[in-house]
This record gives C-alpha cells, sequence and structure tokens, in this order.
C-alpha cells in the first residue's frame, strides 16, 4: 500500500519538505560564519554493535545445550542432524520438532539397555509408536514424531551407521479423514451481527472473505495491502514458505478502510500489539471466543480457522475451480483442498433430495429398472 491510497489520512503528507542531507539548511554564510570549528560536520560514526542472532540461531543453540545435557546415545550423530536441517534452511518449529521427537526416542532407547546405535531394531519403532500413544496424545502428533525419527534414520542409514532393512518395512499409522469445519450460515450472520469494534470486525472479515491462516493475516504489514485492487500480498507463509496473492470483497474493504482510519498510522504492521510487534494468536483467540459467546455460540466448536474453511466452502459452492481454490488457499496439494469439495458439492446434493422425493412420491424411475 502507497502513500497515494492511503491520502485519506493526513492530505498534506506530498507537501512536506525533507531536505536530503541534514547540513544543506546549515551552508549559508549567515550560519556557517557562527558554527563552532571543533564539531566537525561529519563526526567519526561510533562503531555498530554486532547483529543480534536470529530466531533460528537461537533455537539451534537451544537445541544443541538441551542434546549436549542429556546422557543419550548417539548424541553426536544428533547434534550433527540438527545442525544438518538448520543448514537446509528448516523452520524454528521443525527444528525443535526434531529435537523434541530424538531426544524422547533416544531415552526410551536407553531405558530398554541399549546404548548404541547399530543396536535399533523394528521393535524400538514400535515401542515408540506405543508410548507415544500411551500418553494420551493426538494421531497427528504420534506420526509427526513418528516421520521426524524416520527422517533420523535414513540420515544414519546414508552414514552407514545402521542397514537400511529399517525402512523395508515402514510403520504405517491410519490418520482420520474428517471434513473441514464450516460455519453455518445463519451461525454466521449471528456472529458478524455482534461485532461492535472496528479491528475486531476488519480482522474477521478479512479472515472469512481472503481465506488467509491467522498467522498470515497477523504478520501482514500495511504495505502488503493494495486497496485499488483489494489484494494482499503474502510474500512468503510462516507454513508452507510460499508466497501468494489473496483478494477481498467489498465488505471487507469497507471494514478495513474504517480501521485504517484509526489505527496508529506509526506501526508496521496492518493489526499491531505492544511496540512494534504484531498482535498475538492468543488476544486473536480470545477476541474470537468472546464474541461467540456473545452470539451464544461458545459451544458450537468454531474456531478462527473456520472462517478459512467457511470462505473456501462458499467459493466452491460458486463453482470456482479447485485449481484456483488451491492457490488462493496456499496448499501445495490438490488433495488438500478436494476435501473441501466433499462438504460443498452441491450437485450431489440437489441429485440427492430430487431423488428422495421421487421415492416419497412412489414415483418409478424414468426407465422404470431395478438395479441390484
Amino acid at each position: 500500500m502507497d502513500w497515494e491510497q492511503l491520502s485519506f489520512l493526513n492530505q498534506d503528507y506530498h507537501y512536506v519538505w525533507h531536505p536530503f542531507d541534514p547540513h544543506s539548511d546549515f551552508e549559508d554564510e549567515a550560519y556557517s560564519e557562527n558554527l563552532d570549528s571543533t564539531f566537525p560536520k561529519n563526526p567519526v560514526q561510533p562503531v555498530e554493535p554486532l547483529p543480534k542472532p536470529s530466531c533460528r540461531q537461537q533455537v539451534l543453540e537451544r537445541i544443541l545445550s538441551r542434546v549436549s545435557h542429556n546422557n543419550i546415545p548417539g548424541k553426536a550423530y544428533v547434534e550433527q542432524y540438527v545442525r544438518h536441517k538448520y543448514r537446509r534452511n528448516c523452520k524454528e518449529s521443525t527444528l525443535s520438532l526434531t529435537a523434541t521427537s530424538l531426544v524422547q526416542f533416544l531415552s526410551l532407547f536407553r531405558s530398554s539397555g541399549k546404548m548404541h546405535l547399530d543396536q535399533l531394531t523394528r521393535e524400538d519403532i514400535e515401542a515408540f509408536v506405543e508410548h507415544n500413544q500411551d500418553r494420551g496424545l493426538m494421531i497427528n502428533t504420534v506420526r509427526s514424531r513418528l516421520c521426524a525419527l524416520y527422517a533420523f534414520i535414513r540420515y544414519l542409514i546414508e552414514n552407514k551407521v545402521v542397514g537400511y532393512e529399517l525402512l523395508e518395512r515402514k510403520i504405517r499409522l491410519k490418520l482420520p479423514d474428517q471434513l473441514p469445519r464450516a460455519i453455518d450460515p445463519e451461525d454466521l450472520k449471528l456472529l458478524l451481527s455482534v461485532i461492535d469494534r472496528i479491528r475486531d470486525r476488519a480482522m474477521i472479515l478479512l479472515l472469512l472473505r481472503t481465506g488467509m491462516r491467522i498467522g498470515e493475516l497477523l504478520n501482514a504489514k500495511v504495505n502488503d495491502v493494495d486497496l485499488r485492487q483489494q489484494k494482499i500480498l503474502i510474500y512468503q507463509s510462516d507454513k508452507t514458505s510460499v508466497g501468494r496473492v489473496v483478494y477481498y470483497s467489498e465488505d471487507a474493504q469497507q471494514a478495513l478502510l474504517a480501521w485504517l482510519r484509526v489505527r496508529d498510522t506509526f506501526k508496521e504492521h496492518l493489526f499491531y500489539g505492544q511496540g512494534n510487534r504484531p498482535l498475538c494468536y492468543e488476544t486473536a483467540r480470545s477476541m474470537f471466543k468472546k464474541y461467540l459467546q456473545k452470539a451464544g455460540l461458545e459451544y458450537s466448536g468454531y474456531t478462527l480457522h473456520c472462517l478459512r474453511h467457511t470462505f473456501a466452502t462458499d467459493l466452491l459452492n460458486a463453482r470456482m475451480p479447485l485449481e484456483c481454490l488451491r492457490v488462493l488457499l496456499g496448499h501445495t496439494s490438490l488433495e488438500v483442498t478436494r476435501r473441501y469439495a466433499r462438504l460443498s458439492d452441491k450437485t450431489r446434493e440437489e441429485e440427492y433430495f430430487n431423488a428422495m422425493e421421487r421415492i416419497l412420491k412412489g414415483e418409478p424411475d424414468a426407465d422404470d429398472k431395478c438395479y441390484c
């Protein structure tokens, strides 16, 4: 978003004079003759401090410190593997998941009386899966930790530590294939009717009309918004590291303009928190929960992510092609987007009710055939 699009915020922005050189105001003779020569115009710049380590570097240091203080088998290989993942530019969450999974597995491995990685067998992997299931972890969490373990085993195979037979019959977990949770149209109208704050209405309508993940919206900056074309640029998604462009409707545009008129213009993020930080997820979640209670929907099970599901369902009902929807949602696989199609197949729904109406009326089939 450029300043021309925000001219209604400060009409005199383009007419304010900003000199390029701060000394240009004092180069006239009237000013120069009264300047003290002991203070030069270009003083020596102080030495800049070293830049702070990035978030990934801090996570890496914490992980390596944690691993070094654990008495687990194959500690050196774990450290090498974590550094290998860091060099591949893996995210902080991936590094943390890898370290947590490996430390937990190797601790369980040591408790079974084994101290060398070449003693690793399929039974040890099965015991790790059962241990996580007994702890009551969600099946998706168990699968994520199992995938992290298998990736580490593949690294050990490449370094000739264990044999390839560990990957011949990999353990497969049966995952639930649930339908996406979209908000009922009547519940959505009720929810939108109780939103009384300008900022909150802009947030919820943008989530509903763009299909953005809540983290993507909270990290969005004012410069990422194009008011003329009604679109938001996501340069890099936190989840997939893939950039995309999303668009929003006229009602979201009006809510966004209302928020831009009252927001702090010195803040960088579109929805900001304290200091120069974006609004945190917990604040946004509490806000959404408050409006659910206000609308009498506190027991409905709706979350902020349901707004993304509702966006996809509405577009599929409007006959948008799956491939276009996949790009708008930022999915890396078309199979993920196909789940929304199972929820919003209007053709199948209409055919069912038409057939059921004929059955209730006792009308025979057009060809009077029996399909048995």
